[in-house]
């Protein structure tokens, strides 16, 4: 063989080969789980040169669970959402109690640890939301404390049609009391306490408000029930009614508001968007449906956990021990 005019032959290694992809359990599409196929893959590299693969999985399934990356730190997993969507963005008109890990990488949501959170969309209660939604576990729970989800598409076939007629018709109504001291405060909520900046705000976005004695704020919403994802064309069951209606508190706790409370003057309660009472039975058809519709996982530490926020619901389990979980929101979206 003369070597000069030896040609040596490129084998070609497709990026996507690098990584395995699996579903976790033979009956459950959601999530699918991505882990490396060779030693040292660095994530954050790989998922910038493979952002049209990620969204591709991430349309079709729902939700992307990156194993085995050796991710330890919350700057490298804020690096791997800028990588696949840009830049993240702040959590404002707050619903749920949270802390500030850096910039805008955040706690998940900081309720006992005895509490389970319903399945939901975030920020679903508003008329903008992100579009994905990742979470990062630094430290798993001794046990408990996975983060269930659920199909939102499937969510939607399931519910009785008559149901998901009313709603569309009606919309949701969200009314939320501030400054009572049980809640979270309208400062936190809208990251002020300047009232001219709160209701610059509410103007911009459609929120009723009004000031009431004692510096406290009443506002209400109405917002979309069924969303329209804006890629697929997928019709979304894509609301908090049964989140923020008062029959998700415990019996005790409901029974503790209503007794120094009137209906009205409650921290946050939902209607249909006519201002009439949803009835009991289409609230537990709708926890129903979410139970019908849960997938869950197991924690391991240094999983991310990402979510296209329109079509996965989540929530949290209750659990025992130190637990740990991060989380970061990225590309924004005004709904229809």
């Amino acid at each position: 063989m003369n070597l000069r005019t030896f040609k040596r032959k490129s084998i070609a290694v497709s990026s996507e080969n690098l990584v395995t992809t699996n579903v976790l359990k033979p009956d459950q599409q959601l999530p699918l789980a991505i882990q490396p196929a060779v030693d040292g893959l660095n994530l954050v590299s790989w998922a910038s040169s493979n952002g049209d693969w990620i969204e591709k999985q991430l349309i079709q399934y729902g939700g992307l669970l990156f194993r085995n990356f050796q991710i330890n730190t919350h700057s490298e997993f804020a690096n791997f959402m800028q990588a696949i969507a840009g830049e993240l963005i702040e959590y404002s008109y707050r619903s749920t109690p949270r802390s500030q890990v850096d910039a805008k990488i955040y706690t998940s949501t900081e309720y006992p640890p005895d509490q389970s959170i319903p399945l939901h969309n975030e920020m679903a209660y508003s008329l903008n939301w992100p579009m994905k939604i990742a979470f990062f576990c630094v430290k798993a729970a001794e046990q408990g404390g996975e983060t269930p989800i659920a199909d939102s598409r499937k969510v939607f076939e399931r519910i009785d049609p008559k149901i998901k007629e009313r709603f569309i018709q009606k919309k949701i109504m969200y009314v939320r009391n501030y400054g009572q001291g049980i809640d979270l405060s309208w400062e936190t909520v809208f990251q002020t306490n300047n009232k001219a900046e709160v209701e610059a705000y509410c103007q911009s976005v459609g929120i009723d408000f009004t000031w009431l004695d004692g510096n406290k704020l009443r506002t209400s919403q109405v917002c979309q029930a069924v969303a329209t994802h804006p890629q697929t064309g997928d019709s979304i069951w894509f609301n908090q009614a049964h989140l923020f209606h008062i029959s998700s508190l415990k019996a005790e706790v409901c029974q503790s508001l209503l007794a120094i409370l009137n209906a009205e003057e409650l921290p946050r309660n939902a209607y249909y968007g006519d201002g009439s009472e949803i009835e009991s039975s289409v609230l537990e058809e709708i926890q129903k449906t979410y139970e019908q519709e849960t997938v869950t996982f197991s924690w391991q530490e240094g999983d991310i956990l990402l979510l296209d926020n329109m079509l996965a619901a989540h929530g949290r389990k209750p659990f025992i021990g130190a637990r740990k979980v991060l989380v970061g929101m990225a590309e924004p979206y005004i709904g229809q």
